[in-house]
């Protein structure tokens, strides 16, 4: 029997969107797990085929149940060489398991911007072959790039947007966004979101990213689309 997807997330007013109607288009198997839940994060990672971890308004820095848990199935997942994706806080998350730093980001990015690639044969498999393209951000840290990994992707704002190291890939943006979440996200905002606006032209207005959204989420889904199909490749769960 196949073993599904195992999915983390942190907060309530989240959810796997587009990650989870992809697997579901695919008739990958999955099982979310909630962190705010009674049951929380499972204990081992054992009997799963991948792992997801969706973002987050904490720091992968706090001292707190959910970041603990989750970062001792990252290990595993190093461990036992299950292919791990991490989405904002879950791409934090496995940068600090290997022993990276995550701080506070050159300039947080909340909304659509632009990262650009960096040529590798490993950026073309896990990007696609457009040097630029734009995507959503909702962030006000960001990691370092891990020794052994590879840096796939950088910003103006920020300079490391995507690495790869093995099978495992670490995000600084939200491929798995759809427009009911960025919706979501805009009526229940973080407590930094209001004040960073006026301090940063890099967060933008929530009428801006509603605009922006319109134009620029059927191409991110397309990004999604190639990243999430390399990485169920990686746990052997498609063939094409």
């Amino acid at each position: 029997m196949t073993k599904p997807v195992l999915i983390l997330q942190f907060m309530d007013n989240d959810a796997p969107a587009y990650l989870g109607t992809w697997l579901e288009r695919h008739r990958v198997a999955s099982e979310l797990r909630v962190a705010t839940a009674s049951a929380g994060f499972p204990d081992r990672v054992d009997g799963f085929s991948a792992l997801a971890l969706l973002g987050g308004e904490m720091s992968v820095n706090d001292d707190l149940r959910c970041i603990r848990d989750a970062c001792r199935l990252v290990e595993q997942s190093l461990r036992q060489n299950v292919p791990l994706l991490g989405h904002c806080l879950g791409g934090q998350l496995l940068a600090r398991v290997l022993g990276a730093r995550v701080g506070p980001s050159p300039k947080p990015e909340v909304g659509w911007h632009r990262i650009d690639r960096i040529d590798s044969p490993l950026s073309l498999a896990w990007l696609g072959p457009d040097a630029a393209q734009q995507v959503f951000h909702w962030h006000y840290e960001a990691f370092d790039l891990p020794a052994g990994a590879q840096a796939l992707a950088s910003s103006a704002q920020c300079p490391f947007q995507a690495f790869a190291i093995g099978p495992h890939l670490g995000l600084q943006f939200h491929v798995e966004i759809d427009a009911s979440k960025i919706d979501l996200w805009l009526r229940h905002p973080d407590a930094q979101y209001e004040s960073a606006q006026h301090r940063f032209e890099t967060v933008q207005q929530p009428n801006r990213i509603r605009q922006d959204t319109v134009h620029l989420l059927a191409l991110q889904q397309q990004l999604a689309d190639r990243i999430y199909r390399r990485w169920v490749r990686n746990a052997g769960l498609l063939s094409q």
